[in-house]
């Protein structure tokens, strides 16, 4: 069968990541990319996700689906955090495997690993250390993730895969004012203080920890690169202890410099200050990513170049608002 015509099923399509894949599919040619919105489909409903796959069968699945936000959110609505993500990933790994989908890609988070962590973050950190309180729900939900697809490759002999990325912006990003991630919070917050002509910005923290970011468009062909890796391909590069890959740029940078440039692609014009009374966060969130660029797989747009992408997109959508 002709690889371009399988019938691929991509969890979460409307999310930027979820968006970003299938738009990564349609560019490679692939004609049968099979999507729900969840007003068709409840991914937390097992009946649901079971009827689903009997009717569909699909032979590859993207788990891109998930309930996501920054700190202010993850702090705010822990239950639904930890929940939501548990019921999706265990529904649609496990009707994966009654349906026999032949192989499915897991989407985790940076923030599975200790807070603490030796930096840059290696597979194998993997609960080595406390989690950063603050998202310790979410973060507990994709370490879940993670061991299902590991259990059920042991016990089944799946080809369920999983890959970690890091903090990712681009188009169709969440630019919610609390809910939101640092970056598309960023985004909003300096184009509104320019748009109001606000003599200032004021940005949660001290702007002193460090984070790694990855345009959504990489991310996606990373996803795509991984799932078409031969079996034994991934196997190699994968371990019991570590079954999962990273998925970064390798770089980061502070908050401070973040601001600084978010603010210089907005073109906002005033100050920038740091409220030290609200929560920095793990002080260093960097991976190693040094197993993904091995399977021959590399980052292409470029931080500056990104946001630029990311402003353009966040100025269209708030045109059509």
């Amino acid at each position: 069968m002709n690889e371009l015509h399988k019938r691929i099923f991509v969890a979460g399509h409307r999310g930027m990541v979820g968006s970003a894949i299938v738009r990564c599919l349609e560019a490679r040619g692939y004609t049968r990319i099979i999507t729900r919105s969840r007003e068709e489909l409840d991914l937390t409903e097992q009946a649901q996700v079971r009827a689903f796959f009997a009717e569909e069968r699909p032979e590859e699945v993207y788990v891109a689906a998930a309930k996501v936000g920054g700190i202010h959110a993850n702090n705010s609505y822990p239950a639904e955090f930890i929940y939501s993500n548990l019921m999706v990933e265990a529904n649609l790994v496990h009707e994966s495997w009654r349906s026999g989908v032949a192989r499915l890609l897991f989407l985790g988070s940076s923030c599975i690993y200790p807070r603490l962590a030796q930096q840059p973050m290696s597979e194998d950190a993997l609960l080595t250390g406390k989690l950063e309180p603050t998202n310790e729900p979410y973060a507990v939900a994709k370490i879940a993730g993670i061991k299902l697809c590991e259990s059920y490759n042991r016990q089944y002999g799946c080809d369920f895969r999983s890959v970690m990325p890091t903090n990712l912006y681009g188009p169709g990003d969440n630019y919610h004012p609390e809910n939101s991630h640092v970056l598309p919070a960023m985004i909003r917050r300096f184009h509104e203080a320019k748009t109001h002509g606000a003599p200032s910005v004021v940005i949660w923290g001290t702007g002193s920890p460090k984070r790694e970011f990855l345009h959504v468009d990489d991310m996606a062909r990373a996803c795509v690169h991984v799932m078409d890796l031969p079996r034994e391909t991934y196997a190699a590069h994968t371990e019991v202890m570590a079954s999962h890959l990273n998925i970064g740029s390798g770089e980061d940078l502070s908050i401070a410099a973040l601001a600084q440039l978010v603010s210089e692609v907005v073109g906002y014009q005033g100050s920038i200050h740091y409220d030290t009374s609200k929560p920095d966060g793990a002080p260093r969130k960097l991976l190693d990513v040094s197993r993904i660029r091995g399977l021959g797989w590399t980052p292409e747009v470029a931080l500056r170049a990104g946001i630029e992408h990311a402003y353009e997109d966040f100025c269209s959508e708030a045109l059509v608002a």
